[in-house]
């Protein structure tokens, strides 16, 4: 099981996110470090979880259509050896693709997630099979999902990588989804690894992620709290039992 960080991203700080209520959100108020500067708290996160990944929501993308490729490129530039999901509302493939031009020598660590909220069509889609860039992410809050295209409904168009993402456990405490991942996954057997979003508590959280069929997680404010374990110590490998690893 792998442990992804999430940075929600607003405006040029890190806002707390919470059930996807975006107008709500505020900025973020980190156990970790002071403030809410994107660069203070991305820092702070990878020196707590040693992760590989992160993940940010671009709000500015998603709601305004105005990707922050300035603060995307410094948050890139300072850790060259990561690899970024990002997802900044994209509809068509190529609107990642300019922002990946944009962002020069960086463009490359750059993964594109495709959420259902925005994805314009079915064609926009199946135009991302064969990047290995791209990732899908089948949007979902209040137990409804956010998608317009009806993408929900087409799970062999789904990509290799596909998120299950639950806004309304974003941010609440409640736990994870334990039951919407395993009933997907029955669904679209081309998908190769799934990853989970919302709820996690503790590390316990993350080994009952891994017991449904979940490779990855996404993280936010149970890291924040202040009493997760450092760099996946002892406490943490425990709590997953023999979770697969993932690179």
């Amino acid at each position: 099981m792998e442990l992804i960080p999430v940075l929600d991203l607003r405006a040029g700080q890190v806002v707390h996110a919470r059930r996807g209520e975006r107008g709500r959100y505020a900025p973020i108020e980190s156990a970790l470090c002071p403030g809410s500067d994107p660069l203070v708290v991305a820092g702070a996160l990878l020196a707590l979880t040693g992760a590989r990944t992160l993940y940010l929501a671009d709000l500015d993308g998603v709601l305004d259509g105005r990707p922050q490729a300035a603060l995307l490129r410094r948050l890139m530039m300072s850790w060259p050896d990561r690899v970024w999901w990002i997802d900044a509302g994209w509809r068509r493939p190529e609107d990642a693709w300019r922002l990946r031009d944009a962002l020069g020598g960086c463009g490359d660590a750059l993964t594109a997630v495709y959420g259902t909220e925005s994805l314009a069509d079915r064609t926009a889609l199946e135009a991302l099979h064969g990047d290995p860039q791209a990732v899908l992410s089948l949007d979902r809050r209040n137990h409804r999902p956010m998608d317009p295209a009806g993408l929900w409904q087409c799970p062999e168009a789904w990509l290799p990588t596909t998120i299950v993402m639950t806004l309304e456990r974003v941010g609440s405490g409640a736990g994870p989804d334990l039951d919407t991942l395993p009933a997907l996954r029955g669904r679209a057997p081309q998908v190769l690894r799934w990853v989970g979003s919302g709820g996690v508590r503790d590390p316990a959280d993350l080994a009952a992620g891994a017991a449904i069929g979940a490779d990855a997680w996404l993280v936010a404010s149970a890291l924040h709290g202040g009493g997760w374990p450092t760099r996946h110590g002892s406490e943490t490998r425990q709590a997953m039992g023999t979770s697969r690893q993932h690179s």
